[in-house]
């Protein structure tokens, strides 16, 4: 924006009366540059202008002489109005201050245009300066489509000079279906984290807005983020989905002994025999993809692909590329090239999407639409494709809360949720904790090939006596860790990580608070061979660790203490 402050005015001018006799003009106007009559219009004359009037009478009145001249009369404006009314130049302005009590300058017309050419100078290099500033490629095009701006990583995205762009129509390079900008320059609405393939090798997202003046479109401008490093490393990580679960019993691989998660397991196995879809949620790293794999290679589409896509490491401009394709209409010929997006690479299979909750709503419509009719267009295309996918989505537990709220589409909900499985957090499974340590150390005494070392009782009392908000993954993550870490023969309290272990000791800082009572975990009536069974196996579970033995069996430490006497089992020591 012009600061008007900075606009030199002309002060040297005289302020003459409409009356004055024309000889006092003549006297005056050569001791200063501008002589400006007064009265209900204002006149400016200019020291240029002295022959004008040398030759008229010296009595007549400057009024009469004006009048007789057809002089064109000055605007009188303040500083503030010259930027927002139209003005005529054909004389000088005068400028009066705010009040509009007095005349404070006079301001030509080459005056004016010297401040705009210096602030249009200062605006394009701060322009131009932002451009090359920014990692993204910047480009700006005219209303004619003649790019005006080409920044660096336009040139690396593109590999075009700008020396060889700038002034040219943007068309020459590219496909016209393949602009962005010229459907700007055509609709004038803005574009937002749109996803793109200029070519057959580069990905983009690109935010783009027309450049509006008075109404008119008068060009556009858009920044384009590379993000072919993204997609190439997306496909990467998802080329080949890592196989949790053994083929062969796959839900053996789940390890859960708790009433809840076997009925989640139970639920989980008679979806294996429909082709439906089925919602998983729990918190993050409960097990929701090794469930989904579970379910997929125990179905009759075992043999068939299970991909995977990820709602919050895939850009969400991206994201409809990566379910849906791509197509677009090939530069040199009247062909069409295109990539498919996993939905149709995963056709005949099961397409396993994380955090749907995280997912753009346009691309939930999108999606509703496809599990209605199996069929979708790709982006760019108009070609209706058919796949016949599984859809096994997870998800975290506000999803419910969101489509109350209308944060997440309705109509996508209920037909994920055809069979929904709540899997319940690690903490309230307390009973697998002491078998998933010796699975997840029997995994990595494996993958680093060393020998399998023995747990201090103490390190078992800390490890399920935390609470696991990372839950199954983050039990995994620390049996990992002590695992390599470890070069002793015993696991104890030091290799653990310190949340662990304070976090723990915080919460149980004395004798496990349990209500006292004289039942086991399930509160049923067994006989008196199983209830010594099942205290023998949780203390032969938790090393002898009388604490933990207790926590599993869900009985108080002093109960477990009487039944240890009543059996017999005083062998087993803490």
């Amino acid at each position: 924006m012009l600061n008007t402050e900075q606009i030199n005015l002309e002060t040297s001018f005289i302020l003459i009366e409409p009356n004055t006799p024309l000889v006092e003009l003549k006297n005056k106007i050569l001791q200063y540059q501008f002589a400006v009559i007064t009265g209900e219009r204002h006149y400016t004359i200019t020291n240029r202008e002295y022959n004008f009037i040398l030759s008229d009478a010296d009595s007549k009145p400057v009024i009469l002489w004006l009048e007789e001249m057809q002089w064109i009369p000055s605007t009188v404006l303040t500083m503030s109005e010259i930027l927002e009314l139209s003005i005529d130049w054909r004389r000088p302005v005068l400028i009066k201050n705010e009040e509009k009590e007095n005349i404070i300058g006079v301001l030509t017309a080459s005056k004016w245009i010297q401040s705009l050419q210096i602030e249009n100078k200062k605006i394009t290099a701060y322009f131009h300066t932002l451009a090359e500033t920014v990692n993204d490629a910047v480009t700006a095009v005219d209303q004619e489509g003649k790019v005006i701006c080409w920044n660096a990583p336009a040139e690396g995205t593109y590999g075009i000079k700008r020396e060889n762009i700038l002034g040219r129509k943007i068309g020459e390079y590219f496909h016209v279906e393949d602009i962005v900008l010229h459907r700007i320059l055509n609709e004038g609405r803005p574009v937002r984290k749109a996803y793109h393939r200029p070519d057959s090798d580069t990905h983009v997202l690109i935010n783009a807005s027309p450049i509006i003046q008075d109404n008119i479109i008068i060009g556009g401008i858009a920044t384009e983020q590379d993000i072919t490093r993204i997609v190439r490393l997306n496909e990467e990580l998802y080329s080949s989905v890592p196989q949790l679960v053994h083929p062969e019993n796959p839900f053996s691989s789940i390890i859960g002994t708790g009433t809840e998660i076997q009925q989640v397991l139970q639920v989980a196995q008679k979806t294996t025999y429909a082709d439906i879809p089925v919602l998983l949620t729990g918190e993050p790293g409960s097990g929701k993809e090794m469930l989904a794999q579970a379910i997929h290679y125990s179905s009759s589409r075992k043999n068939e692909p299970f991909l995977s896509v990820n709602c919050i490491s895939v850009p969400p401009g991206l994201l409809e590329a990566e379910l849906f394709g791509y197509q677009r209409k090939a530069f040199m010929d009247e062909g069409q090239v295109g990539q498919s997006g996993k939905l149709e690479q995963a056709s005949q299979g099961t397409l396993f999407i994380t955090d749907i909750d995280q997912m753009p709503f346009d691309i939930q419509a999108k999606l509703s639409n496809y599990l209605e009719h199996q069929s979708f267009h790709r982006i760019g295309g108009t070609e209706l494709v058919t796949a016949q996918t599984r859809i096994i989505a997870s998800a975290s537990p506000v999803i419910d809360t969101m489509v109350k709220e209308g944060t997440f589409h309705k109509d996508l909900y209920y037909q994920l949720a055809v069979i929904k499985i709540d899997i319940p957090p690690l903490r309230e499974r307390i009973e697998d904790i002491v078998e998933l340590i010796q699975k997840f150390m029997q995994e990595f005494t494996i993958k680093y090939k060393k020998p399998m070392p023995n747990i201090d009782p103490t390190v078992l009392t800390a490890l399920i006596n935390y609470d696991w908000p990372g839950n199954v993954r983050e039990l995994r993550n620390v049996v990992e860790r002590f695992i390599l870490l470890n070069d002793e023969d015993v696991i104890t309290l030091k290799h653990l990580p310190r949340e662990v272990v304070t976090s723990s000791q915080s919460i149980h800082a004395g004798p496990i608070a349990i209500p006292s009572q004289d039942t086991l975990l399930y509160k049923e009536r067994v006989s008196t061979n199983e209830e010594a069974f099942m205290i023998e196996e949780a203390l032969r579970k938790t090393y002898g660790n009388k604490s933990a033995a207790a926590k599993l069996l869900g009985i108080s430490r002093a109960t477990l203490y009487n039944k240890i006497k009543e059996y017999g089992l005083d062998s087993h020591s803490e």
